[in-house]
This record gives structure tokens, sequence and C-alpha cells, in this order.
């Protein structure tokens, strides 16, 4: 454990080195701030007379916080594969794969480490998109249980995307080529309940389940399972596996 987290401290502190890590912080910060100021809180505001009429109106927290998260995440997935397609893929590209294989490492601290690394990154972006929807307790009343549901959720979807970044950047030496399969892979994952329209039975309620948007809604809304929290970490662990067994 002290090697993986060895690779994920050099991996990180390489990663803030260069302009990348930096441009992907302020470049979400940036269109999610435009987000939540022009689009979801401008139109609550727009519309808070309604809503507050209404019998089942919704408050500031479901209208604004929770769209914004589902934001962000549809962002990253577009963002990650950029950032997740180094870990590997540029490793053996660059000779210094083999510098690691040499080293009294195992393969699975290896991909342990490298996967902590992007992990950490992802749970600092978490928090930056978080303070925006948690600076609205300055004026008014939040639900928090909503907020810290949709942190999870957003957490455990960035956790998921990386995983997958990580099993694809070991399928290749091609950073370009472990990015374009991060993204097709991230985009079969969110996509896949539209597949079921045209399935039957078992099938459906697979495609069903296996889709992230479903359980990634669930969180943004508040509606805390189970269920949701173990289907990532399901999808989670044969990614980190599979990369693994690539390297070995």
């Amino acid at each position: 454990m002290n090697a993986a987290l060895e690779i994920a401290a050099r991996d990180l502190r390489r990663m803030f080195a260069g302009p990348l890590a930096w441009s992907a912080l302020a470049l979400m910060q940036l269109v999610l701030g435009l987000f939540f100021f022009l689009t979801f809180l401008w139109d609550f505001g727009h519309k808070q007379a309604l809503l507050v009429g209404a019998k089942s109106s919704f408050g500031i927290t479901a209208y604004v916080a929770a769209p914004l998260f589902k934001t962000a995440a549809l962002l990253m997935m577009l963002l990650l594969p950029v950032l997740s397609m180094r870990t590997l893929a540029e490793e053996r590209r660059n000779g210094t794969m083999a510098l690691l294989l040499s080293s009294p490492v195992s393969m699975s601290a290896i991909v342990i480490g490298k996967y902590l690394s992007l992990l950490a990154f992802m749970a600092l972006m978490t928090l930056m998109v978080s303070l925006m929807p948690l600076s609205l307790a300055l004026g008014g009343t939040i639900d928090f249980g909503l907020i810290t549901s949709a942190m999870l959720g957003l957490f455990l979807s960035l956790a998921t995307f990386s995983a997958a970044g990580v099993y694809a950047s070991s399928l290749t030496n091609q950073p370009g080529a472990a990015a374009v399969a991060t993204l097709a892979i991230l985009l079969t994952l969110w996509f896949a309940h539209t597949s079921s329209t045209g399935a039957e039975g078992s099938a459906a309620h697979l495609l069903q389940w296996l889709s992230l948007t479903r359980h990634v809604d669930a969180l943004m809304l508040g509606v805390f399972s189970s269920v949701d929290v173990a289907y990532f970490l399901i999808l989670i662990a044969p990614f980190l596996v599979f990369a693994v067994r690539r390297l070995d």
C-alpha cells in the first residue's frame, strides 16, 4: 500500500507541475459558474413566485444544486479522458513503464497508485464544485442532506470515470487512443438505458441497471440507496482488476 501511495503522490505532483490540471480546474469552475449564475440561479429567481404557489414546489437546493452537479458530471465525462489518458499509456510510450516494472512494486500497486492520483484530483474537483451550491446558505436555507447526496453522486461518478480511464490507458501506448476508448466506455455506460427500449424482459432490466444515468439521478435528487452506491463499486473494481491483468 505504501508503494501505491508513493506512486499516487508522484503522479499528483507531476499532474500539478504542468498546466493541464490547473487548466482543467479553471475551465470547470468557469463553465459551471456560468451555468450556476446565468442559468440555474437566474431561472430560479424568475420562477420563484410560481414555485412558491405550486403544490409541489421545488426548493432552491433541488432547483439549482441538483442540476449543477449533474452538469458537472457530464462535463467531467468529456474532460476526464484527457486527464486519464496519460496514467499508463504515456508511461509505456516514454519507456518509463520499464522502470516501474523493474522496481520492487507489484502490478496492483502501480494501478492503484495511478488510480488514487486521479481520485484525489476528482475529490478536489468535487469540493470546488460544491462551494457554489453551499454559498446559497449565505442568503437562505438550503437542504444540506440533498447537497451531501449530490456530492456523493458526483464523486462516485468521477471515481467510476477514473477507473475506466485507467483501464483504457492500460490497453495502448498511445494517449490519444486511450482518451477515445475512455470516452467510448463512458458514453456506453451513460446512455445504456436508451438501448433498453428495443429490448425485452431481463435484457431491458439489465441495460437499465447498467445505465450510469439512473443511479446518478437518484443521488443527485437526494435519494440515497445502498444499491446505487454498490453499483459504482461494482463497476470500479472490475476496471482496476482488468487493468492489472492487462499489465500482467
